[in-house]
């Protein structure tokens, strides 16, 4: 199969990894090489004397089986020699991951089973290490500050521009990095979240230029992004942009499944070779073969037909802003919130449906819609609803949600003569490295004492996975009470030790 698809060079064995513009064959993105061989090696039904011991399924419970199916479960292999290896790949992973550089504009593309939480971590630790220092967001996904614990990295923060109309964090200004390279001059690498969780982006393309100038690496939390690269009238893509190392997710919008994404590299001022080393040292070597498929087959329909999937999935989800924001209350933010660097570009395939106007929360918002119209949503917070959507969507789901909304907000509005005030906690002062205060001697004290105190928890909500507060932080009053609200309001609360976040780990003080 590899010589139809690919012509190698006969004779050529090498195990080097090649840029995808340089490699020894004409890539085919409407070929599946990894996709394909698992198919055809199902197919030839080989007695298996390996793991996993279901044996395509039959030493399953048989609901279970019954109920995935007899096709899935016979992709549910593991690294034999046909089928390539992960961590050292040579034949169709590599074949696969060859064609994904090419289909993302990368040099370099390794699939990850681990989540864009694993390839963010190996991003991460493959630039900095104990003592090196990374400028990033206040508003980063935990993903990160594990790696910044892991890895001994010394973080200085970026403020997000933040949104008092909707109490969310965007991005962060190209005025707040040139300020904080300025202010830090040893940093090695900038890290940015683009898009946002929201859907909105920063001018990535001057923030690339303003870092290469000073050889400064950029790193990008792309969990939010596979699809733009695919459409022109989506923010740029990392790889478009000029960044260094890309951690995205295939399956939040790209169509692959659930813990399949990717990490994609322009190699220059970072080695591919490293990075890959790095990925491989975090991740499991029992890899998943249904999950590596679905990101060669995502990979094959973005590339071949994104562009019209997301022309439909675009127009449907413009329409149905147009129609959220005619509902009296209800506030679904578009393009005339793009005023700054931070908040540059939008991706519309994500609504933010700000419902505080009708007096309710959105996670009030959030269990209305599933009790009672079977509707569930992305996330909720204190003030809005997100509903993404993707080419998956229908006109008619979509005009269910139209309708769910518009009952709500008419019963609230007759039912409520006041609106929820929007509150924004400070920020805190980071006091110590969050390594050091996540090691530190700690004791446990009730959440309003630790007011003052150096935080060595994590607390979040999730999603979006966003700390409130952050290892090394010091409590402040307003912090407590955001996070008190937050919980009466019923949102996942989530980090200490304690699950009810009653008590949290402060450090012990000297």
């Amino acid at each position: 199969m590899g010589e139809d698809v690919y012509r190698f060079k006969r004779g050529d064995s090498s195990h080097r990894l090649h840029r995808s513009e340089d490699v020894n064959f004409l890539l085919d993105q409407s070929q599946t090489p990894l996709f394909s061989a698992l198919r055809e090696h199902a197919m030839r039904r080989p007695l298996q004397f390996h793991i996993p011991g279901h044996k395509t399924g039959l030493a399953m419970d048989p609901e279970f089986r019954e109920f995935m199916g007899e096709r899935a479960l016979s992709i549910d292999l593991i690294n034999i020699g046909p089928l390539d290896d992960l961590h050292h790949p040579t034949g169709i992973i590599d074949q696969a991951q060859k064609l994904a550089a090419q289909a993302f504009g990368a040099d370099y593309t390794f699939f990850s089973v681990q989540g864009t939480s694993g390839a963010i971590m190996a991003m991460i630790m493959s630039v900095v290490g104990p003592g090196d220092e990374i400028l990033v967001p206040r508003n980063i996904h935990t993903s990160v500050l594990s790696a910044i614990i892991l890895s001994g990295a010394r973080p200085f923060f970026l403020q997000p521009e933040v949104d008092l109309r909707l109490g969310i964090a965007h991005g962060v200004r190209v005025e707040s990095v040139a300020e904080g390279l300025k202010r830090h001059p040893n940093v090695k690498a900038v890290l940015l979240i683009n898009p946002t969780y929201f859907g909105v982006a920063t001018d990535l393309r001057s923030i690339v230029k303003l870092a290469h100038d000073r050889g400064v690496v950029v790193l990008v939390d792309e969990a939010h992004g596979v699809h733009t690269h695919f459409h022109e009238q989506l923010p740029p893509s990392a790889m478009q942009a000029g960044c260094d190392l890309a951690a995205t997710s295939v399956h939040k919008l790209g169509g692959s499944l659930t813990q399949s994404s990717v990490l994609n590299v322009k190699e220059g001022l970072v080695r591919a070779r490293h990075v890959h080393s790095i990925l491989s040292l975090l991740t499991t070597t029992s890899t998943s073969y249904i999950l590596l498929a679905s990101l060669d087959a995502a990979r094959r329909q973005l590339a071949t037909r994104g562009h019209e999937l997301l022309d439909r999935a675009i127009a449907m989800a413009q329409s149905a802003r147009r129609r959220l924001n005619e509902i009296p209350g209800i506030y679904c933010f578009g393009e005339e919130i793009l005023a700054s660097s931070a908040t540059f570009a939008l991706d519309p395939l994500k609504l933010t449906i700000r419902v505080a106007e009708i007096g309710l929360s959105g996670y009030e918002v959030e269990v209305i819609l599933r009790e009672k119209y079977n509707i569930e949503v992305e996330l909720s917070d204190l003030y809005n609803v997100l509903c993404v959507i993707s080419f998956g969507d229908t006109e008619e789901n979509i005009a269910a949600l139209i309708s769910a909304i518009a009952e709500i907000a008419n019963r609230e509005l007759l039912q409520h003569h006041h609106k929820i005030q929007i509150v924004v906690p400070s920020t805190p002062v980071l006091a110590m490295s969050p390594r050091e205060a996540f090691y530190a001697e700690t004791e446990v004290v009730q959440l309003r004492d630790a007011i003052g105190r150096i935080i060595a928890d994590v607390i979040k909500v999730y999603p979006p996975g966003i700390p409130i507060l952050l290892p090394g932080e010091i409590v402040t009053a307003d912090n407590v009470e955001f996070i008190e609200e937050n919980l009466r309001a019923g949102l996942p609360v989530q980090g200490p030790d304690d699950p009810t976040i009653e008590t949290v780990r402060v450090v012990k003080e000297r």
